[in-house]
């Protein structure tokens, strides 16, 4: 690379918050995305609070509810992958369901009092308004 494609390519990553990987600019879309970043705060949200889950007979429910919450962001990232809109909006409508997934899996969670009704309705909040994020994308794409 020349310098002066240096002193663009360091201008635009502090300007842009774009990664360097293997010495090219790249950027995925849906990183910029509202409802993503809120699915990967939420899904990490959840990792630690399964974290400080140790009681006996929870793996279950534990695993799921940890795949179910990965699994928003993870149909995001992978309709933003694709050509056509029907895919896209397929992802995304999967996405969707993977929120209201982790609804039920939360209600187990708090009645088993392994979380509390605050944490409890904290996180189905964040859901509600990831969901309606979601509905809003796949309404655009029609």
């Amino acid at each position: 690379m020349c310098a002066t494609s240096n002193a663009v390519n360091s201008q635009l990553l502090k300007s842009h918050s774009v990664e360097v990987r293997g010495g090219f600019l790249m950027s995925f879309l849906f990183e910029k995305l509202e409802v993503y970043q809120k699915a990967i705060d939420l899904a990490e949200k959840i990792d630690v609070l399964c974290d400080a889950i140790t009681q006996k007979g929870t793996c279950h429910l534990i695993d799921q509810i940890l795949r179910a919450s990965t699994s928003i962001a993870l149909n995001i990232a992978e309709g933003n992958g694709r050509w056509h809109k029907n895919d896209r909006k397929n992802f995304f409508w999967i996405a969707r369901g993977s929120t209201y997934e982790c609804v039920p899996l939360l209600e187990r969670l708090k009645r088993k009092q392994l979380i509390d009704a605050q944490t409890h309705e904290k996180l189905v909040n964040e859901l509600e308004v990831i969901n309606k994020m979601l509905s809003g994308l796949i309404k655009g794409i029609e």
